[in-house]
């Protein structure tokens, strides 16, 4: 009977381990770092797909969104961040609250899907922004642009998912160039960084939005490739994002990967690991 108890013992010792492992890391996960891929081309080239980052949680302080969403579609998996601390939904604070910066990278919960998102920060509560000719104007003032050459990549398959990438220089064969323009833009705050261009599209030319209070405006580096605050969240754009929805600031890229799995070690990109995020 001895064989048969510490058998047992041991069982429910291992069960309560993997337990008190999983809370631990949920905690870790909830009020620290949040890991997140780079499942898009929308903020090329300062993101790839593939980079693997973690979120600075506590940067901007702790809302509902602070808990972890886990959607799984392959397996059924669908917990919602909403399931776990929808209670503290619907009053846009934060305990802790920190304002974002301008041009701030930055992870949030999309108004209406609940799914993550990133993106840069451009224009701030109480702003107008409005883009002309693909040129950024906040309350009536361009930023500063210059041209800085071009963003090549090859033409192939990217990510999981296998997106393959939109080029300036026209139809461009499995393995040939993609180019696209490249732009240093420079933000009122000083914050440099570069951003994309295609050609010329809707996007570029709007009108004036107005950020609500306690409402911010994103748009991705990838200008021509990016479904940001520039279309409404019906339309399916992102909006205006409350300040609850905002999930933390992305500081450092820890891994990368330009293959269709990160277990495929050719095709890692060593050259971006642990790089700064600007």
């Amino acid at each position: 009977m001895a064989a048969k108890e510490n058998t047992g013992n041991a069982f429910v010792e291992t069960i309560k381990t993997i337990v008190y492992a999983l809370l631990i890391a949920g905690v870790f996960r909830t009020l620290f770092f949040q890991p997140f891929w780079i499942p898009s081309g929308s903020m090329k080239e300062t993101l790839l797909i593939g980079d693997f980052l973690f979120v600075n949680k506590m940067a901007y302080g702790y809302s509902y969104a602070s808990c972890p969403s886990i959607i799984v579609p392959r397996f059924g998996i669908q917990v919602d961040a909403k399931d776990i601390c929808g209670v503290f939904d619907g009053d846009n604070t934060r305990l802790f609250a920190s304002e974002p910066e301008r041009g701030d990278v930055v992870v949030f919960r999309h108004p209406v899907s609940g799914r993550d998102y990133i993106k840069r920060l451009i224009g701030l509560p109480g702003e107008k922004v409005q883009i002309t000719n693909g040129v950024i104007s906040i309350n009536g003032t361009a930023v500063e642009l210059r041209d800085d050459g071009g963003f090549e990549e090859v033409m192939t398959r990217q990510g999981p998912q296998g997106m393959r990438p939109r080029c300036e220089n026209g139809a461009v064969g499995e393995g040939g160039i993609c180019v696209k323009s490249r732009q240093i833009e420079t933000l009122p705050n000083g914050v440099s960084h570069p951003i994309l261009n295609i050609g010329n599209q809707a996007s570029d030319n709007t009108g004036i939005y107005t950020v609500p209070e306690g409402h911010y405006f994103f748009m991705g580096d990838n200008r021509d490739n990016s479904a940001d605050s520039r279309l409404a969240q019906q339309a399916g754009g992102v909006g205006f994002v409350p300040f609850e929805n905002l999930i933390g600031r992305a500081d450092r890229i820890m891994f990368s990967s330009g293959g269709r799995s990160m277990l495929f070690f050719w095709t890692w990109r060593s050259d971006r690991f642990f790089k700064a995020i600007k």
